[in-house]
């Protein structure tokens, strides 16, 4: 294990009794460099980061989220919030100040009559699906059951459930938020009407999100899988795939890859270790519906390989997380995109085809449906016209890649952002300075810096895609 840094020798003194009242009033625990779970609980997802905090305040209800608000305020302490810590830039850590870690409130009470589920900001979408599972409900999430729904849902949150249901935004129906002051307010349709926008989609620039609930959506037993293609088809399967999506019926999702075949057991062994191209599909109407539109993709381009059946949600959500454990090397650059256009294609196939490490890729997310019939300045987050959401992600084990991942990833990103809707999903982005996260919100910026002045004029939570408050 690697000694501590010297970012340890911290420049500002912090108050010992303000220290001392906060150890002794904390339900949760307090975990400095000099205890035995620092370096395991400093971590986050994404093995990248290496960040040495001061404290890590692992908080176990609302007064606890108050009490390191305070203190954080107080002493001029750099505040990151870690929810589910997959944040691939790294904003669930961070040097020198201290991590209000929620990974303790994990609560979640699902109303059947209401169709509503409430979960606490620690909780991880898998947890969440889980509960619902066994009412026939879902809340519409991502893609890998270990993420976290506070940051998840803050960015916007798309996943398999967006073409019919919506962003995670879009089913959000109240907050309880923990102000840069220290309060704890609600945000609704009803209750600080300008911090519930600012909330769908701003990220956690506005405060410490202790609870979600969510509209939960009618989900049962889905139909899903993936479909297999040779790289060779790539163009092939991409025009079609522009095509044939947007014209499917909503209750079809898919979303495309270009991919390695990792090598287990899941795939014939004459497949492993190549390039291919891919969709994982989830089709959440009847079995027979499900069979008739998906015979549609195999009578008109077979696949070379398939595995697809009907599957709760929570599995479909589970799909991925044995290839994807924490601790990973990561690097992803992200763009929203209108079109899949033939010369975007072409540069798809010429960086999709030199992938630098067996689990890097890339994944286009339909964002198309439920979520373009919603204005662009009805919640924060704005590339409502969008279509699709790309990810380009450079994954590996061994830190000796990350170099060539990050070369890879941005000659990749660097060819294709000329077609794109010119901004991202924020949380398919790294640290990319101030112009990206303006570029992001466009016409919608004004008015979240305005918001973030009257909630967080002195920008306490600026460890995120950071809104800078209006003077």
């Amino acid at each position: 294990m690697a000694a501590p840094k010297a970012t340890l020798d911290y420049e500002i003194a912090l108050d010992e009794n303000a220290l001392a009242r906060l150890r002794s009033s904390l339900s949760g625990e307090l975990i400095g460099p000099g205890d035995e779970a620092y370096e395991h609980t400093r971590r986050v997802y994404n093995g990248m980061i290496d960040k040495y905090p001061r404290l890590i305040a692992r908080c176990a209800d609302v007064a606890d989220v108050m009490a390191v608000v305070n203190l954080a305020r107080d002493n001029d302490l750099l505040l990151a919030v870690r929810g589910g810590g997959h944040n691939g830039a790294g904003f669930g850590v961070c040097d020198d100040g201290i991590v209000l870690d929620l990974s303790l409130m994990n609560g979640i009470r699902v109303d059947p009559q209401a169709r509503t589920i409430r979960a606490e900001g620690g909780c991880t979408q898998g947890a969440i699906n889980h509960a619902g599972n066994a009412f026939g409900m879902a809340v519409p999430a991502g893609i890998v059951s270990t993420t976290g729904i506070g940051g998840l849902t803050l960015g916007g949150g798309h996943g398999y459930l967006t073409r019919k249901y919506g962003l995670a935004i879009d089913n959000l129906l109240e907050a309880d938020v923990v102000l840069a002051d220290g309060r704890l307010v609600t945000a609704s349709a009803r209750q600080n009407e300008d911090l519930f926008w600012a909330i769908r989609g701003g990220g956690g620039n506005f405060g410490v999100v202790t609870s979600f609930l969510f509209q939960a959506q009618p989900v049962g037993e889905v139909v899903a899988g993936l479909m297999l293609w040779d790289l060779e088809q790539t163009t092939e399967m991409m025009h079609w795939y522009r095509e044939f999506l947007p014209a499917a019926p909503e209750d079809l999702y898919g979303f495309f890859a270009i991919m390695n075949v990792p090598p287990i057991p899941l795939f014939p062994v004459h497949l492993h270790n190549r390039t291919t191209c891919g969709v994982i599909w989830c089709h959440l109407g009847p079995h027979v519906q499900a069979e008739k539109d998906l015979d549609a993709v195999r009578e008109a381009y077979p696949p070379a390989f398939e595995q697809i059946g009907p599957m709760p949600i929570t599995a479909l959500l589970s799909m991925f997380d044995a290839l994807l454990p924490p601790g990973l090397q990561w690097y992803w650059k992200g763009d929203f995109f209108t079109e899949i256009s033939d010369a975007a294609i072409e540069q798809h196939i010429k960086h999709g085809s030199q992938l630098p490490t067996l689990l890097s890729t890339v994944h286009l997310y339909p964002i198309d449906g439920q979520v373009n019939r919603i204005s662009p300045d009805a919640t924060a987050f704005n590339f409502r016209e969008a279509r699709y959401s790309m990810v380009i992600a450079g994954i590996d084990a061994d830190p000796a890649n990350n170099e060539k991942m990050i070369d890879w990833a941005q000659d990749y990103w660097n060819a294709l952002h000329p077609y794109s809707a010119g901004g991202a999903y924020v949380n398919f982005m790294m640290d990319e300075g101030f112009d990206r996260v303006q570029a992001t919100y466009r016409g919608n910026y004004e008015r979240l810096a305005a918001i973030k002045a009257k909630y967080d004029p002195g920008n306490l939570f600026r460890v995120n895609q950071n809104i800078r408050p209006r003077s």
